[in-house]
């Protein structure tokens, strides 16, 4: 079974064949070519509601959640240069921090740069609506600091951030150049989830938008999977005040990654403790079923090769996904493993290097992106012919990161216009991009 073009996900041939799915609101509205833009607010009655920040928005804390205020309701900015001096008095008024202001100026350049490449005609008003967006989001976050606990649902209401993440994330995608591969694995998944079984997702990881880019290559073929995958997320993300709205529409298990586990001697038996209870969520989800989570078993972002500037999923930690497996396999619930690949460095890229200190500086593009499942990939069967324990767990891990290098490939020659390269893996299924 071919998998659709993303350009069809946006809309187009491809949506006549799903219209459950596809039936549209009044309140939808056009944000690019075929792709439509869905309110983040989300009203009773139905409605779109005034552009306000959320007033109850929650602040979750060790004590348990309370309801906050938000800061007073903001005015539409009419122009990029009201917006800009918005920012600017923020910072005067002790409000938003000099380096947050800093930061968030920065992104909307690069952001209006990206979104201009997609030829929507309606570009300019699209960039002021998702930055607004996204300055009333940080500006409540700067007055009640919101504090994710280490399982975190995604918040949809009164305020919708997943749909809000989705807007914001849209117009960077080039979908007429975008792929899926083996769209019959995911669905595949979804009965496996269905029936009460778990799913894991181990994964390579590029960029603070993969999230996003899995969710809009999914939405109209897969959208249960688009709304209830669980991200396993390291606290840059939680703590970054341009990222953390984005976090906060994702369901997320909350951990300290490896690599930045020595950045602050002080603070490393709080992250060990912190990450011990995001283990214990984790086992309670997974003897729960009918949960798909995705990892990242590199323990970051994938940087390009300092000699060719080439891009590559960075290698796996055996002893992560050998966690991950005994989780599975402990809890009581059939469970299965897949690997899943990811090309998407372009839209979001991260630094060379891997920085110590929160607040980095984005340089975003518009571009084609590729997302590819391979088949269920047993324990059992690979490490059958192995001698310990230590050969399996690395045996394992080595199959699972050359499937996801393998798939990673097949949707770099595509993206990149090698079809041929792209179609001499009978192993996966690409669409053609749509014309």
């Amino acid at each position: 079974m071919q998998a659709p073009p993303l350009a069809a996900l946006a809309g187009g041939a491809w949506a006549s064949h799903r219209p459950a799915i596809l039936a549209a609101p009044a309140s939808l509205r056009r944000s690019r070519r075929g792709a439509l833009r869905l309110p983040a607010w989300r009203a009773a009655g139905g409605g779109r509601a005034p552009r306000v920040p959320a007033k109850g928005a929650v602040l979750a804390s060790d004590m348990g959640a309370e309801e906050v205020v938000g800061p007073s309701p903001l005015l539409d900015a009419r122009s990029e240069q009201e917006l800009v001096l918005r920012i600017r008095k923020e910072v005067e008024k002790g409000k938003l921090p000099a380096d947050v202001a800093h930061n968030f100026e920065n992104l909307f350049y690069n952001y209006k740069n990206a979104v201009l490449k997609n030829g929507d005609p309606n570009a300019h008003q699209i960039i002021l609506s998702n930055m607004m967006d996204l300055f009333e989001r940080v500006l409540l976050d700067e007055e009640n600091q919101f504090t994710f606990q280490p399982y975190h649902k995604a918040i949809r209401e009164p305020f919708d951030y997943y749909t809000f993440g989705q807007n914001y994330i849209r117009p960077l995608v080039d979908f007429r150049n975008s792929y899926v591969g083996n769209i019959s694995v995911f669905s595949d998944m979804e009965k496996k989830l269905q029936l009460g079984h778990n799913v894991v997702l181990m994964s390579n990881h590029q960029t603070e938008a993969d999230p996003a880019v899995i969710a809009l290559s999914l939405e109209r073929s897969n959208p249960w999977i688009s709304e209830n995958i669980v991200y396993v997320a390291g606290d840059r993300v939680l703590t970054d005040p341009l990222c953390k709205p984005f976090s906060m529409g994702r369901n997320l298990l909350c951990v300290y990654s490896k690599k930045h586990m020595n950045d602050f001697p002080e603070l490393i038996e709080m992250k060990r403790r912190a990450n011990t209870r995001s283990l214990k969520e984790m086992a309670l989800l997974l003897r729960g079923g009918s949960h798909i989570i995705w990892i990242a078993p590199s323990g970051g972002r994938d940087r390009p090769d300092p000699l060719t500037g080439e891009w590559h999923p960075a290698p796996f930690d055996a002893s992560a996904v050998d966690n991950m497996r005994r989780l599975l396999e402990h809890s009581g619930v059939p469970g299965h493993i897949y690997p899943l690949s990811l090309l998407c460095y372009e839209i979001m890229p991260p630094p060379q290097q891997i920085e110590k200190e929160i607040g980095e500086q984005r340089v975003i593009s518009f571009h084609g992106v590729g997302l590819s499942a391979a088949e269920e990939i047993k324990y059992g069967d690979v490490t059958a012919q192995t001698q310990n324990a230590d050969e399996a767990r690395k045996k394992f891990s080595e199959t699972l990161y050359n499937s996801v290098v393998d798939q990673y490939n097949v949707l770099k020659s595509a993206i990149f216009r090698d079809h041929a390269a792209a179609s001499s893996n009978p192993a996966i299924s690409l669409s053609q991009p749509w014309r």
